[in-house]
């Protein structure tokens, strides 16, 4: 079986054609600048030269026909033909509380996407254009949602409503989604494997970290609660990202900068975060380069960012009855040991206890990074949303 997964951003498609008989991926590629000047179509085989297509896209759909050309592509494809795809599984991000588990697409599916477009103005308006050019350019093949939002909706609601006026949870919807739930999802069902657990005994913090970052907690298998909100902004400090503040910082800024509310969010979701205070960059590389030549901004934002996490893994402990491990995936996660010695030293009275050793150098490994004896295991386990995209899009058009 041959699934394609598709994650259409704002001006972006990401693509993987994987086989899954052995879970592995027979191309992937990645269309930039979609509806800007300067299009471009990355199309990579292991073992063959990049196939590249700079050709003006001017949307979503023109982005798909360069892919699905790709693919059959007499020189560089890998299939005879589009009929070899037996499914087609999109990366969606939000999904409210009515898609609430990976589902086939129907036309109610996509008017519920397009209900939360509210929520997600930058990307569900994108995954509904890739779902749609799919529908019509390969006509006939099932299309599979897989909502950022769905894995964190085991949430019990004292952890996923805000203390606001009721009416407006009940007209708005307005409550705590949680995203990243493709990558916490594949964690938890690795972590079971590599800890020999059933996944309903499974408790773990895990930790998500990247320009955009968020923590999961959870208990017994499913996840009990997460720092992101009713948008990715929310919960850490990010790249761009603010992440928590009193609310009324965005009315004094709208007042004293006089500005639109929808420029605030803005100001919160793209100049804020470790960009914000560093006044350099949202890269981390970039931000720990500037710290060891003395750039203060730079160490004080990374030192909010580390503080954050800390935080939230103490919330999280204190709603375990018990905790198997603290997973560390991401971009950040997976391959800055400074970031993860800072985040995890000082945690040693909770049972947390890092092997310096053992976590200095190492990068994208599935490993224990735990003291000999340690109470509570430290793993480092990279993340493959693709895969976990690819597995529910077999598993429903396989009924």
């Amino acid at each position: 079986m041959k699934i394609l997964v598709i994650n259409c951003g704002s001006s972006s498609l990401k693509y993987q054609l994987m086989n899954m008989d052995d879970e592995s991926v027979i191309c992937k590629g990645l269309v930039e600048r979609i509806g800007i000047e300067g299009s471009k179509l990355t199309h990579k085989v292991e073992g063959r030269e990049n196939f590249v297509v700079e050709e003006a896209m001017k949307d979503h759909k023109a982005a798909m026909k360069h892919v699905f050309d790709a693919l059959v592509d007499k020189e560089h494809g890998v299939v005879a033909s589009l009929d070899e795809i037996d499914g087609i599984g999109h990366r969606v991000l939000h999904g409210g509380d009515k898609l609430t588990d990976s589902t086939l697409v129907t036309e109610d599916v996509k008017k519920t996407i397009e209900k939360f477009i509210c929520f997600g103005p930058l990307h569900n308006p994108a995954n509904l254009m890739g779902i749609e050019a799919c529908e019509e350019l390969v006509k006939g093949k099932p299309n599979v949602v897989v909502m950022d939002t769905a894995f964190h909706q085991t949430m019990p609601a004292k952890n996923f409503m805000y203390a606001i006026d009721y009416d407006l949870y009940e007209k708005y919807r307005l409550r705590k989604y949680g995203f990243h739930g493709t990558s916490h999802k594949y964690i938890a069902h690795r972590m079971a494997e590599i800890l020999n657990k059933d996944l309903s005994e499974l408790n773990i913090i895990n930790c998500h970290l990247g320009n955009g970052s968020s923590l999961a907690c959870i208990k017994n298998g499913k996840v009990y609660d997460t720092s992101m909100g009713v948008t990715p902004l929310e919960g850490l400090v990010m790249g761009t990202r603010s992440g928590d503040i009193d609310p009324t910082v965005v009315t004094f800024l709208c007042e004293n900068e006089n500005i639109t509310p929808h420029e605030a969010n803005q100001w919160l979701n793209k100049k804020s975060g470790v960009l914000g205070v560093s006044k350099l960059s949202s890269d981390f590389r970039d931000l720990e380069e500037a710290r060891d030549k003395g750039n203060e901004k730079a160490g004080l934002a990374l030192d909010m960012f580390t503080n954050r996490v800390k935080k939230y893994i103490g919330a999280y402990m204190a709603q375990m009855p018990e905790l198997d491990a603290i997973v560390m995936t991401g971009g950040i996660g997976e391959n800055s040991d400074t970031m993860r010695r800072e985040i995890l030293h000082g945690l040693e009275h909770l049972g947390i206890e890092l092997d310096d050793k053992k976590n200095d150098g190492t990068r994208g490994k599935e490993v224990d990074i735990a003291k000999d004896g340690a109470k509570i295991k430290i793993y480092i386990c990279p993340t493959n949303e693709e895969l976990m995209i690819a597995r529910d899009t077999k598993e429903i058009i396989s009924k």
